[in-house]
């Protein structure tokens, strides 16, 4: 069961060259146990407005069709997810990553990231 950071879910729709080899396999692995955070939902939004992300389409919109498309399931933050990001050890302070973190830890999913400061989290598991 993988929950995936935003910019694997961008890779996945748009840019599947960047995926690793292992990142690509563990995703075809888990093809019914995909998961994303509403928080990357966020991060697209304020992406797209920042002008530093194009999307086809409004990013509400873009968002809603990549789930259906790759069969991905969205895991909304709650007050456990949320009280636990702000006690995670402070490797960084990014709040989408921490938000991450904690649903990770909290659904005992393994995140499928390039990124090493969630992979310094070691109460969860990554892959790339």
């Amino acid at each position: 069961m993988l929950l995936l950071d935003t910019c694997t879910l961008l890779w996945l729709v748009d840019a599947q060259t960047l995926l690793s080899k292992k990142a690509k396999q563990a995703l075809l692995d888990n093809t019914n146990n995909l998961f994303i955070s509403s928080i990357s939902a966020l991060e697209i939004s304020l992406k797209f407005k920042k002008n530093l992300l194009t999307l086809p389409l409004a990013p509400d919109r873009w968002f809603a069709k990549a789930l259906e498309l790759h069969g991905i399931s969205e895991i909304p933050i709650n007050a456990n997810i949320a009280a636990l990001s702000g006690l995670l050890p402070p490797h960084h302070n990014d709040p989408f990553d921490r938000i991450l973190v904690s649903t990770a830890k909290i659904n005992h999913l393994t995140i499928a990231t390039p990124d090493k400061h969630i992979k310094a989290y070691k109460e969860i598991k990554t892959i790339w």
